[in-house]
């Protein structure tokens, strides 16, 4: 069974999980079904990625029990006005009657919906369709922003995270506030396995490895993506091993604020 970390609202998330950005749609349910076979449990969509049907088509192809898995898709920016029409539509593409995850993808602050599709998805919760509910890409004011507004806030935000961009500040706020972090982009493009390579080599392990172990390691839940079965199998075997202080220092002393995507702050 996959380790989970506990959520604010008393439900929990997979600590390892794995995203379908940018995976075609002809690969979409292989590969679902492919890290579903190794062992994943929560499996990270999103409208705007455009492979929903697939998604869902892949989860029902492996045959696992609805209830072992944690399925998350997303609003995009342009729905967040009709967010509850947004994740109708997202259920009706995913083949599924419940989610167990539903992020705002983007803040878009300058669109002045975010508030909206938060009471949304919280009336979407409350009604059972949704069973957790959260954020993507916001800031500390964001996240206080709705918490101020309708009581409530989110019990997860996904967040570009890796040795380059720690985001330590941001994750400092989400303890704070009992929100999990959990990371995109955890690899960071493979700018830093180059850096990591001692301590791969000292514990007979890939530099991705390494990374992800640091992920779950610093308390996220980290989503990593692969098209390729075996690196699949690579990513998920993480459980039987652990980095030194001194493999944290030196990881630590990698982060220089990059980022591999974009600024949330230009996304709308």
């Amino acid at each position: 069974m996959t380790p989970t970390l506990p959520l604010r609202d008393g439900r929990s998330i997979p600590r390892l999980g794995f995203g379908l950005w940018e995976v075609p749609r002809r690969e979409t349910a292989r590969v679902v079904v492919d890290a579903l076979e190794l062992g994943y449990r929560l499996v990270d969509g999103a409208a705007i990625y455009g492979n929903e049907r697939e998604m869902g088509e892949g989860v029902r192809a492996a045959g696992l029990p609805r209830d072992d898995l944690f399925v998350t898709t997303k609003v995009w920016n342009d729905r967040q006005a009709d967010a509850r029409r947004a994740v109708g539509e997202s259920l009706d593409r995913l083949g599924l009657d419940r989610l167990d995850l539903v992020l705002i993808h983007w803040p878009a602050p300058w669109r002045g919906t975010f508030v909206k599709a938060w009471r949304d998805l919280r009336a979407l919760r409350d009604e059972g369709a949704v069973s957790s509910i959260g954020v993507s890409n916001f800031d500390a004011a964001q996240i206080d922003c709705l918490a101020a507004e309708t009581g409530e806030t989110p019990a997860l935000n996904q967040v570009e995270l890796h040795p380059r961009l720690q985001q330590r500040a941001l994750r400092q706020a989400h303890e704070a506030r009992g929100i999990v972090t959990q990371h995109w982009t955890p690899l960071g493009q493979g700018r830093s396995f180059a850096d990591v390579q001692p301590i791969a080599r000292r514990l007979g392990r890939t530099p991705a490895q390494v990374i992800l172990r640091w992920h779950l390691e610093i308390g996220g839940s980290v989503i990593p993506r692969s098209t390729n079965r075996d690196r699949l199998a690579e990513n998920a075997a993480l459980w039987d091993f652990a980095l030194a202080p001194e493999d944290h220092a030196l990881i630590a002393a990698l982060d220089r604020g990059e980022r591999c995507g974009p600024d949330p702050a230009t996304v709308g």
